[in-house]
């Protein structure tokens, strides 16, 4: 199995101490640096290329959003690489400003997924590759609020339509789909056409059909509360 290899940034001593040690438990998993800070992110990426970043959102200097600012900056810099942002708060605001620019490559985890380093690393593993994984939790915050603004476009969708796509927002193949709502793979396939049709998203797309339904689901959907605010 080919190594992935990782930079991670947290400036909490012993978060990062025991995520390092978590991580070198996976043959496949090759932590290359450690990086406290927003610059000392960027300069560790420039100076050791990984497949992916896994990174806090918020850490210094401003200890506000250095973890989303840095998956931009990368975007631009270093495309190649991927970014796992860990928060401590399902805020979805967060997320969508992660994968505003495509969720190719982009990962969104709350912080207990840690607990859960199997998850962890399959995130990794997802997004070194090219895919997304956007937490659970978070999608299902949107779900179940209910604050939609007037005129959605997801109004248009069929409720078997909006599970269906909350399970794309999540990083879900259809294979995975299908096996989640006991169905088959083609009726999984003409869920996801007619959603693609219905949000009105041409074949042309200048970014994957299935990453920008994922940027309507998450821009059309409200978040009410329950969510921690942005500081």
């Amino acid at each position: 199995m080919p190594q992935i290899r990782v930079v991670l940034a947290e400036d909490g001593d012993l978060l990062r101490a025991g995520v390092l040690a978590l991580l070198e438990a996976y043959d496949d998993i090759d932590v290359v640096a450690t990086a406290t800070s927003l610059p000392e992110l960027i300069s560790a990426v420039a100076e050791h290329r990984p497949d992916v970043v896994l990174t806090d959102i918020r850490m210094p200097p401003d200890f506000t959003d250095e973890g989303i600012r840095a998956a931009g900056e990368l975007r631009r810099t270093h495309p190649g690489t991927g970014v796992v942002a860990l928060t401590q708060y399902s805020d979805v605001e967060y997320a969508l400003d992660l994968v505003r620019d495509g969720s190719d490559g982009r990962g969104y985890l709350l912080k207990e997924r840690v607990a859960d380093v199997d998850e962890l690393v399959a995130a990794l593993r997802t997004v070194a590759a090219g895919g997304s994984v956007i937490d659970q939790i978070v999608v299902d915050a949107l779900m179940a609020t209910g604050t939609r603004r007037h005129d959605s476009m997801l109004d248009r969708l069929t409720p078997r339509e909006l599970e269906v796509l909350a399970m794309v927002a999540r990083g879900m193949t259809n294979a995975a789909i299908a096996s989640e709502l006991v169905v088959t793979d083609r009726a999984v396939e003409k869920h996801i056409n007619s959603i693609l049709t219905k949000l009105d998203l041409p074949s042309d797309a200048p970014v994957h059909r299935r990453v920008a339904a994922t940027l309507v689901f998450l821009s059309e959907a409200g978040v009410g509360g329950g969510v921690a605010p942005r500081t």
